[in-house]
C-alpha cells in the first residue's frame, strides 16, 4: 500500500492528511513532508491519521522525530487519531504521554 499526503491550513497550524500504512517502506515520504513544512517556516503541526491502515515502528520514529524538529522552533507536532488499534501502539509504547492526541481535526484546531 502506498502513502499519500495532502496539507492545508487549520487555524494556526498546518494539517498532514496521512492515508495509508506509514512502515519502512514508507515513512520516508512523511519525514520528508514534515522536514520541507519546518523549512517553509510550519512550525504548528498536526497529523491527521484518520486514514491510517497500518503504523510500524519506523513511523513513530518519524513522528518523534517530528516532534523533535518543532520544538527547536518552539512550535508543535500533534496527532489526530480516532482509531482502537492505532491508539494502543501509542499507550504500549507510552507516546500517548508525550502526543497530544485529538479524536477530530475540529478538537485539534480549537481554541
Amino acid at each position: 500500500m502506498d502513502l499519500t499526503l495532502e496539507t492545508r491550513d487549520g487555524d494556526g497550524s498546518t494539517i498532514v492528511a496521512v492515508e495509508g500504512e506509514i512502515d519502512v517502506y514508507t515513512a520516508s515520504k512523511l519525514r520528508d513532508k514534515i522536514t520541507e513544512l519546518v523549512a517553509a517556516g510550519n512550525h504548528h503541526l498536526i497529523i491527521d491519521m484518520e486514514g491510517v491502515e497500518f503504523l510500524d515502528s519506523t513511523g513513530l520514529g518519524v513522528l518523534v522525530g517530528g516532534l523533535k524538529k518543532v520544538r527547536t522552533h518552539d512550535g508543535s507536532l500533534q496527532l489526530i487519531c480516532n482509531q482502537d488499534r492505532l491508539l494502543k501502539i501509542f499507550r504500549i509504547t507510552g507516546l500517548s504521554k508525550v502526543f497530544t492526541i485529538h479524536e477530530s481535526a475540529e478538537a485539534a484546531t480549537a481554541r
